[in-house]
């Protein structure tokens, strides 16, 4: 289903030298940022108490976080949790105080400002926990970018697998620069969001790569530069469809989920936006400067002369 068409190629690899070198510049940029401010890990990484309470009204978040400061927990997070009767509390790891402790003097102090208040959740997440979590999810992420490469390398060729994967890598790597200069929460749930757009960004990758595999047999006099416009081109309209009904959904989480999905849907929203970059202006350029041909695929059509000789 196309809602246009586009009768001419657009030229789009006449500019792969200057988006490559923007996509340098943001890669370079987000690197700095990891390097220099670092990810705010959330409670699922560094260790704390999470407290969930029930109100018998709409909680006041403001009056909540003050009555916690007062009673020295100024670094506690509060955000609503399912409805605005629920209240999801997260506690850095303090060294000094228990979990069940800790707990029992949150709901003390919030008990004199609403004496409705419910305790419903207590969890607590050990330093060792959050520190196997930091592993398992750098390890989750290498794991899945061989996977990728390896699918592409089988289903293409190697140069199709290593220029998507650092269209994808590039991808991650803004999402986490944007985390780290805003010094926004990491949890679990922003690295299963990255983790998505890895699978995400791959899918759209792909369906370039195909139909640049396909023009290699079809469009036989053509330049590889000509090949590469005209299979973004055609995929244009399916681009579009696709991020757009995917990033509606995401809008909705982001603008209504509350503050749980907040997060979460503003890592997916960057992937999103930048899966259709990487995959038409970084990943196709890079294609090119591997020196992609009709050779990778086709083998090339012998003279008569050729199959004159024994």
């Amino acid at each position: 289903m196309e809602f246009f068409k586009i009768k001419k190629d657009v030229p789009f690899m006449s500019y792969g030298r200057y988006t490559t070198a923007i996509s340098l510049v943001t890669f370079l940029f987000a690197i700095f940022f990891l390097f220099s401010k670092g990810l705010n890990f959330g409670v699922d990484f560094t260790g704390g108490t999470v407290i969930e309470v029930h109100y018998g009204q709409p909680a006041d978040l403001a009056k909540v976080r003050e009555q916690l400061a007062q009673t020295g927990l100024a670094d506690a997070q509060v955000q609503n949790f399912g409805s605005s009767r629920d209240v999801l509390i997260q506690i850095p790891l303090k060294q000094n105080i228990a979990g069940a402790k800790l707990s029992e003097q949150v709901i003390t102090a919030l008990s004199h400002q609403e004496a409705s208040v419910e305790k419903r959740r207590v969890e607590f997440v050990g330093p060792q926990v959050g520190k196997d979590l930091v592993e398992n999810g750098a390890l989750a992420l290498l794991l899945v970018s061989i996977g990728i490469v390896g699918y592409l390398w089988l289903r293409f060729e190697w140069k199709f697998g290593l220029s998507a994967i650092i269209a994808n890598l590039h991808d991650v790597v803004i999402i986490l620069g944007f985390f780290a200069f805003f010094q926004w929460e990491f949890s679990l749930s922003v690295l299963a969001a990255v983790l998505a757009v890895l699978g995400y960004s791959v899918n759209e990758s792909v369906v370039v790569f195909d139909r640049i595999r396909e023009n290699f047999r079809t469009m036989r006099k053509a330049e590889v530069t000509e090949i590469i416009d005209n299979a973004i081109t055609r995929t244009m309209s399916r681009t579009i469809i696709t991020h757009g009904c995917t990033q509606m959904m995401v809008g909705a989480m982001l603008f209504l989920g509350g503050e749980t999905l907040h997060y979460f849907a503003m890592a997916l929203t960057i992937g999103i936006l930048f899966s259709i970059y990487s995959s038409v202006l970084v990943a196709s350029p890079i294609l090119l400067l591997l020196g992609v041909s009709r050779e990778d695929f086709i083998k090339p059509e012998k003279t008569e002369a050729e199959e004159v000789l024994p």
